[in-house]
């Protein structure tokens, strides 16, 4: 019996053997009546060689050396100027519309105001701490408002003042002047 159920099984599988003469006969009849196109490559016109002739000159990509001229900014007798020996405080890294007053506070008489700047950075300024990129410095901080002054450049070497304030309504972006 056993021999019979392995005959059985020897001749079912050699006889199942893979038709694909009709499959092989139909791809090579597609590969002779399919025109092939292939494209000839660009031709790439020559460019004229570039002569570099700055090699005395200073690269780009180093800083210039001290060329021993100071240059000192021109400055008139008798005009403002900002303290530029001071050590600059965190909020004079940004500029007033990256700033918002959140809140104010009283601390043992003392007014406070939390600002917040755009990168999310929250800090707590009281009158004299300075702010923005032009030496503003808080004159005065009142229901939700910081007023302060700050110090433009004219371009002939002195400083104008200008008052300005930030109020708990405004947002980031806003400067009420």
């Amino acid at each position: 019996m056993k021999l019979l159920v392995v005959g059985t099984l020897v001749l079912a599988l050699s006889s199942c053997d893979a038709k694909i003469d009709d499959l092989q006969v139909y791809i090579a009849e597609i590969k002779q009546n399919t025109p092939v196109n292939i494209e000839p490559y660009p031709e790439f016109e020559d460019k004229p060689t570039f002569i570099y002739s700055a090699e005395a000159l200073r690269s780009p990509f180093q800083r210039p050396r001290n060329t021993g001229i100071e240059v000192k900014p021109s400055s008139q007798p008798n005009c403002a100027q900002p303290d530029f020996a001071r050590t600059k405080q965190p909020l004079e890294k940004f500029g007033i519309d990256a700033l918002s007053i959140t809140g104010v506070f009283t601390s043992n008489g003392k007014k406070w105001a939390l600002v917040q700047s755009n990168t999310g950075g929250l800090f707590k300024v009281t009158k004299g701490d300075y702010l923005g990129l032009f030496f503003g410095k808080i004159d005065s901080i009142n229901d939700g408002t910081v007023s302060f002054t700050e110090m433009l450049p004219d371009g002939a070497g002195c400083w104008q003042k200008k008052q300005a304030t930030l109020t708990m309504l405004s947002k980031a972006g806003e400067n009420n002047v």
